[in-house]
């Protein structure tokens, strides 16, 4: 008979992002350094601007305005979320 033991990591054994990336996150999270252009296929495409230069990188196709701006709104959030936890963990509830 075989049994398995695992080990459980800690926040503080778990991998990090890098100073680079905190950055990377806190830019696109402000929704000034988004914009959304229109293809000559006619599809909808969400873009931010890079930190380093006045290049802009693509990152979703929608097929309406509307459709394109939820996906940055969600991004935007989607990366906040992150931003959050490099703080350490959220306690959710502590017991007397």
């Amino acid at each position: 008979m075989t049994f398995l033991y695992t080990r459980t990591n800690t926040w503080t054994s778990a991998p990090q992002p890098s100073e680079q990336t905190i950055k990377l996150w806190e830019h696109i999270t402000k929704k000034k350094n988004w914009r959304i252009v229109q293809l000559p296929n006619g599809f909808l495409q969400t873009e931010y601007k890079s930190m380093d230069s006045d290049e802009w990188i693509d990152v979703t196709r929608r097929e309406t305005i509307d459709g394109a701006e939820k996906a940055i709104d969600a991004s935007i959030e989607h990366y906040a979320k992150k931003l959050e936890f490099t703080k350490g963990p959220k306690v959710v509830k502590t017991f007397k």
